[in-house]
């Protein structure tokens, strides 16, 4: 490699400043890049380290026999027995239901006909307590309350209606 007289570098007779320049003129074109600021939200739960479980096996919400002439909601109620247990002296827990079989959407339980299946009648469910802290190896009910509205009823079609929901405890 040599420089000529005219300032232009020279290697094995070819020229090299076209070259040079095209590096050096790339590697200041970059684009510059600024430092970013990104959040990060950081949470955790903890929970306990006990395990909670229903104690009995299926439970039956019914409704009984319902007079499409009445004007009154009709409300009725279940309950669950369960128990927290594990090596914290205090378990918390926290249960959830599907919304059954027939459902439309969050919150929109229905019961199907038997014998006309194309045929439901609206009800809703609510848990208590929905949640909590217990003491572990105490025997807790849950109470589960499911009331079906006059209106629903009053257009419903004869005949006898089910519908099964899961219900879970956590942890």
């Amino acid at each position: 490699m040599k420089l000529d007289e005219g300032g232009i570098i020279k290697c094995g007779g070819k020229t090299l400043l076209p070259l040079l320049l095209f590096v050096l003129g790339s590697a200041f074109s970059l684009p510059v890049r600024t430092a970013e600021a990104e959040t990060l939200n950081v949470s955790a739960t903890v929970i306990s380290k006990n395990v909670c479980l229903i104690l009995a096996g299926a439970t039956t919400l019914n409704f009984g026999a319902i007079d499409p002439a009445g004007t009154a909601d009709i409300t009725r109620t279940a309950t669950m027995r369960f128990m927290c247990f594990g090596s914290s002296p205090m378990a918390t827990f926290a249960f959830s239901s599907n919304d059954g079989m027939y459902e439309t959407g969050p919150g929109a339980n229905r019961m199907r006909n038997n014998v006309v299946t194309t045929e439901f009648l609206p009800y809703n469910i609510s848990l208590s307590p929905q949640s909590g802290t217990v003491p572990r190896w105490s025997l807790q009910t849950l109470t589960i309350t499911g009331t079906v509205t006059s209106p629903n009823y009053r257009s419903a079609y004869v005949g006898n209606y089910r519908d099964t929901v899961v219900i879970s405890i956590n942890p």
